[in-house]
């Protein structure tokens, strides 16, 4: 973030006029959560402002008691400063020497002490941000594996990531973004197997961010460090799973926590990156190799399935004789390319609905769409089944994608195809095909090709993709240029 270029002010000597400035400058006799307690120690004012909501109280009220403690135990009024902080009994105490930083560690909820007479002032760390407890993520539920999940609160998510990985070389580099929000985000990594230009050029990106508030958290971030343009598939992989994000943190990758976000930002990631799951590496490699084709295969479906459908229902040359059967059986009056989009929006509509919608209503209104609104509308010659069939089939295929903003990718992808082979046929179908290989090629997270190993081809590293490897032959992926490849040492 770029610095203010306003005017620095130091703490003034005396707490009335510091008080002043808070009154005019953070709206300390306005808004109701800013609170000041004014002392009388060893003869000297002592005021401390404090934000409720964000403050532990019970350990306030504490420091407060042992404020008063000074009164009946010491006598030298010259040494106060060093007197109180010595007597505050906790982990995290700093000193503050402007007032630009005292107001951006009260609205973060530390508690700033001033003493009349003195031009610093001390903070004390005893934020507790209001939030749910860990609990595993909705959209990255396995059958075996931990079950909690990051949180909105930035402290608790880099301890559930320090718990899995208590290496001393991992770095959890914190900074703030946001002239107004001053949103916290802090960049992880372990120093001795990512790009240490990687790790600087993340840096640097995020330091240069000069944008009034992240209100909308790590998407913010993303849209500011990554030149995503009107590209729809994803170049950062999002995760609310610690164990995810940590293995990534081991491979090499560099993770991004934005705080008031559940979830984290792994750079840089490229296309198979999106399309790997949790569930693949707590099962038996064969067990995993497995999943990961059947989630191949759902993701070739919810592409190719419908335009290639819409070919064979369209012009019945292209079907061999064994493949006859394929196509619709009666004919309505509403084309089939109409009939798709109509049957996906649909699909859309209701997937929109049940986000919106309380969790026991949204399961009888899923209900509700397939047996009545769906046979209704085949009854009546608005849908030919094939329609409805091959249409639920892709949409399963898409809810299949592990990533929620690659499935949605890949869904505007398959839309272009469906038009262009409408319109134009086969050479559509291969014009669109090759469209979005060409463009997923052109594309680069960080420096890193999208389409790596597949393109450039890369035999070992898509070996590594194809086949869930035992963990004693894995090695890290050489993409992203970590400076230790070796996961595993062999045994002497």
């Amino acid at each position: 973030m770029k610095k203010n270029e306003e005017e620095v002010y130091d703490i003034f000597s005396e707490v009335l006029k510091n008080d002043e400035y808070f009154k005019k400058n953070v709206g300390s006799k306005v808004s109701f959560d800013i609170g000041i307690r004014p002392f009388k120690i060893l003869g000297r004012d002592v005021h401390v402002h404090f934000l409720n909501g964000l403050t532990d109280s019970s350990i306030l009220i504490h420091i407060f008691s042992d404020l008063l403690q000074i009164n009946d135990h010491e006598e030298n009024k010259y040494e106060l400063f060093n007197i109180i902080f010595n007597r505050l009994n906790h982990q995290s105490v700093t000193t503050i020497n402007s007032l630009e930083e005292a107001t951006v560690q009260l609205l973060c909820g530390l508690p700033v002490i001033f003493i009349d007479g003195e031009t610093s002032a001390i903070a004390i760390d005893i934020r507790s941000y209001p939030g749910r407890s860990p609990q595993e993520p909705d959209t990255e539920k396995v059958v075996r594996g931990a079950r909690d999940g990051y949180t909105e609160n930035i402290i608790v998510n880099t301890a559930l990531t320090r718990r899995r990985i208590r290496d001393q070389k991992l770095r959890f580099k914190i900074m703030k973004i946001g002239q107004r929000s001053k949103t916290d985000v802090v960049v992880a990594f372990i120093e001795d197997i990512a790009d240490p230009r990687l790790v600087e050029d993340i840096t640097n990106k995020l330091e240069s961010i000069d944008i009034d508030g992240l209100a909308m958290a790590d998407k913010t971030v993303e849209e500011c460090i990554v030149n995503q343009g009107y590209n729809p598939f994803p170049l950062v992989r999002y995760t609310e799973r610690p164990d995810v994000a940590a293995n990534h943190l081991i491979e090499g990758h560099v993770i991004v926590f934005v705080d008031t976000s559940p979830s984290v930002i792994i750079t840089p990631t490229t296309y198979f990156h999106h399309v790997q799951h949790a569930e693949e590496y707590r099962q038996a490699p064969i067990i995993g190799t497995a999943l990961r084709w059947f989630r191949f295969l759902g993701l070739f479906l919810s592409i190719f399935l419908l335009p290639l459908w819409l070919l064979f229902a369209t012009d019945l040359a292209l079907l061999p004789e064994n493949l006859e059967y394929i196509g619709p059986k009666e004919l309505t009056n509403i084309p089939v390319l109409i009939q798709i989009l109509l049957a996906d929006f649909g699909i859309e509509f209701l997937r929109m609905a049940a986000i919106h919608t309380p969790t026991p209503l949204s399961t009888a209104m899923g209900l509700i769409a397939a047996a009545l609104i769906g046979q209704i509308a085949i009854d009546v010659g608005l849908f030919v089944p094939e329609v409805i069939l091959y249409v639920a089939i892709a949409a399963i295929g898409s809810f299949a994608t592990p990533s929620y903003e690659m499935g949605v990718a890949n869904k505007v992808a398959k839309t272009g195809l469906l038009i262009l082979s409408a319109f134009m046929g086969i050479e559509g179908f291969m014009l669109g095909v090759t469209i979005i290989f060409v463009s997923l090629v052109s594309l680069k997270s960080f420096n890193t090709p999208y389409l790596w190993p597949f393109a450039p081809f890369n035999p070992a590293a898509f070996k590594e993709i194809v086949i869930r490897t035992p963990v004693k032959t894995s090695r890290r992926l050489s993409v992203i240029n970590p400076q230790d490849r070796v996961r595993m040492k062999k045994s002497k």
